[in-house]
């Protein structure tokens, strides 16, 4: 699936400048380097909310589906 959207940002503009000048030092447009900063990004996001699933020893108290498939949702932003 490569679609592409046309968008507008709002950034600060010491990122754009060093967005702008690795793009120069890399000799592509500006649209690349942020178009793979927002696929690194969402790549990372998706990663992170990857259901998790957990080993445990049957002698122990049995946890909840939950406890073994989600975590918490604090470690979904570290």
């Amino acid at each position: 699936m490569n679609q592409m959207r046309r968008t507008t940002v709002a950034a600060r503009v010491d990122s754009l400048a060093t967005l702008e000048a690795e793009a120069g030092r890399r000799g592509v447009s500006l649209t690349a380097v942020i178009a793979e900063a927002i696929d690194e990004k969402a790549d990372s996001l998706r990663a992170r909310r990857r259901p998790r699933v957990g080993v445990v020893d049957s002698q122990d108290r049995m946890p909840s589906a939950a406890d073994l498939v989600y975590a918490p949702e604090e470690d979904w932003r570290s």
